[in-house]
């Protein structure tokens, strides 16, 4: 066992050993254990005081993180008019999101995002630790607002129309993600959405490149995916919906074929995976060994908010359990309807079995 191997051991057993007393049990200099201990938290191998080790199912989640507050209408909504509905709020935000729906499936998920110094901000934090993801890489900036998504749904629950407050995000810098890169660097994977700027992003996807750390990018809208470079080499996989395909590609995508062929240009830009959700019409998935079309499970809609992080947490979940691309996506349905049918933007049905189960039903 070299030495490096040893002294990852001891911190194993004991996160909280001396450098000191690591020098006695390896047989170096305090200095020598020093200079190891610097290397490996530059490898990701130890992150953080205490000497927090490098876990096999851990993925950090960096994005957004908001209230959501979602008005269902009793009747059909007509606009520019009064309509009577049901508001409820609950916590949100895509990344937030993904890192409960992990969590809930038995990864070790860290959220990276920033709050405001507020209500809203102690509340998200504290839901979300509740949930078993770790929070404590957030930011609170103190002048800053929480963001917030509001989204008037129609008696069916599907959305009419959505406003989002998430400026709190332009504050991220590359510096504050360098200073938590021995963090980020001892994950096994990073999920992104494109809440925070565009530099931010850029430097996250060259990092994990030439790191070699798999990253799962959703973009939050289309106008948001235009922060995407064009070279995206080495993002692992890349979830869209039509519009924000249609947006990279740069023209409409109207039938089966279309599809194909878009998935097939995105590849071109460096991507390993991509898949393509429709609102109605399954999704569409593609990578060097494999591509196809799969429709949606039929299922009683409640309210859609957060089905499409379901989906994105889901059928990641399948990627970094070594599932094939399309029966991650077969997963990936099953959040989604599990999803559909809470209120909640996050299922309390969302476990490891009851998807599996879900996707062999709907085979």
């Amino acid at each position: 066992m070299n030495k490096e191997n040893q002294i990852l051991h001891h911190i194993k057993i004991n996160p909280y050993i001396s450098q000191q007393e690591l020098a006695a049990k390896v047989g170096l200099s305090r200095s020598a254990v020093a200079n190891y201990i610097a290397n490996l938290t530059r490898l990701g191998e130890i992150k953080g005081r205490a000497y927090v080790l490098k876990e096999d199912s851990s993925i950090v989640c960096i994005g957004g993180a908001n209230t959501d507050r979602k008005a269902k209408s009793d009747q059909k909504v007509h606009l520019h008019s009064s309509n009577p509905v049901k508001i409820t709020e609950v916590c949100g935000g895509v990344a937030r999101n993904f890192a409960e729906n992990l969590s809930r499936l038995g990864h070790n998920a860290s959220l990276m995002t920033c709050v405001g110094n507020d209500r809203e901000g102690e509340w998200i934090i504290g839901e979300t630790k509740k949930q078993g993801v770790d929070v404590s890489q957030v930011w609170i900036l103190a002048t800053k607002r929480t963001g917030t998504y509001t989204a008037l749904l129609d008696v069916n629950g599907e959305m009419v129309v959505s406003m989002a407050d998430m400026n709190i995000y332009d504050n991220i810098t590359i510096e504050m993600i360098e200073e938590k890169w021995s963090f980020i660097a001892a994950s096994q994977a990073i999920f992104l959405d494109t809440n925070i700027p565009e530099d931010c992003i850029r430097f996250l996807i060259e990092r994990c490149k030439d790191e070699n750390i798999p990253l799962y990018i959703n973009p939050v809208s289309s106008a948001k995916a235009q922060r995407l470079p064009y070279d995206l080499e080495g993002v692992e996989l890349l979830i869209l919906n039509q519009e924000e395909a249609e947006m990279l590609i740069g023209s409409a995508i109207n039938s089966a074929e279309e599809f194909h062929a878009a998935n097939e240009k995105i590849q071109e830009r460096g991507v390993k995976k991509v898949i393509i959700m429709l609102p109605d019409d399954g999704i569409y998935y593609a990578s060097q060994e494999e591509s196809g079309h799969l429709p949606p499970y039929k299922t009683d809609i409640v309210d859609e908010t957060g089905a499409d992080d379901a989906f994105a947490s889901c059928a990641i979940y399948g990627i970094m359990n070594g599932d094939s691309l399309s029966r991650a996506c077969q997963l990936g349905l099953a959040g989604y309807s599990l999803t559909q049918q809470t209120e909640r933007s996050v299922s309390a049905e969302l476990r490891p079995e009851k998807i599996y189960a879900l996707a062999e039903e709907g085979l």
